[in-house]
């Protein structure tokens, strides 16, 4: 069991410290950034609820320059860690002779999205912009409550996958997190808005590919964990597609834009 927490310990460690370079890098004017004053409505007694994702369209937050590069770097972000996660799932799928700390390249790199959304998914939600908690997690601003609730769905896979995957939890029903947290993920994914925003069409299409890429992987995962009777080979090949589907869709993450 130490050998697989250190390796653990190590790898958490290496994709933390990959993750912030690029953010800074890359990044650095987006990340954090708050529109003008009068983008945000918090503070103004009207009936109408905040919106600072689509209530100005273009000329608002969203569809603006800064807001595209924000919403941009964040998916390509998020592609770069499924990208590598389904790397190394289909490497240990095809049985290559890899370390076996490779099998928590999963789990860690779900922590860090996770991790990542839950800060930084919105540039007005808490903990980085005006909107309180209360506002963040049970707006009206679906945007913001979808992007909080995929980190809580990544945070969840991360560690009980932590746990499966280093002994500590052998029944196949534990599968089951990560099986339906990424149906779940993928159906979501149909309805997911960015609101008035000038390339709504566009975003909607690729949104949903990304949902249809996501439900094939859930669909894979759940018959290499619960198929009856499956022989090894049939396992091998579920798993080899579950693999090729993060990696799918972690290229389109990366090929987003708005």
């Amino acid at each position: 069991m130490f050998p697989w927490l250190v390796g653990m310990k190590r790898l958490s460690l290496l994709l933390v410290l990959l993750m912030f370079p690029v953010a800074l890098v890359i990044g650095p004017s987006h990340v954090g950034a708050q529109p003008p004053p009068e983008q945000h409505h918090v503070s103004v007694p009207t009936t109408t609820t905040h919106n600072a994702h689509g209530e100005h369209g273009s000329e608002g937050w969203e569809g603006s320059a800064e807001g595209k590069a924000y919403s941009e770097f964040n998916h390509h972000l998020a592609g770069f860690f499924d990208t590598l996660l389904g790397l190394a799932e289909l490497g240990n799928a095809l049985q290559y002779p890899l370390p076996l700390w490779t099998r928590l390249v999963l789990p860690a790199a779900l922590g860090t999205m996770g991790v990542y959304l839950f800060i930084w998914s919105d540039h007005d939600a808490w903990p980085i912009g005006t909107l309180s908690f209360v506002e963040s997690f049970f707006g009206e601003d679906r945007e913001i409550v979808e992007h909080k609730f995929y980190g809580l769905l990544a945070l969840l896979m991360a560690v009980v996958e932590a746990l499966r995957r280093t002994g500590r939890l052998h029944h196949p029903a534990w599968a089951a997190p990560l099986v339906f947290s990424t149906l779940i993920a993928g159906l979501l994914l149909f309805v997911h808005s960015h609101g008035d925003h000038p390339g709504t069409a566009k975003i909607e299409f690729h949104h949903a590919v990304l949902g249809t890429v996501s439900m094939a992987a859930a669909l894979s995962k759940g018959m290499a964990s619960w198929f009856p009777g499956a022989s090894p080979r049939m396992v091998k090949r579920w798993e080899v597609a579950w693999a090729a589907s993060v990696i799918l869709f972690g290229l389109l993450l990366l090929a987003y834009s708005e």
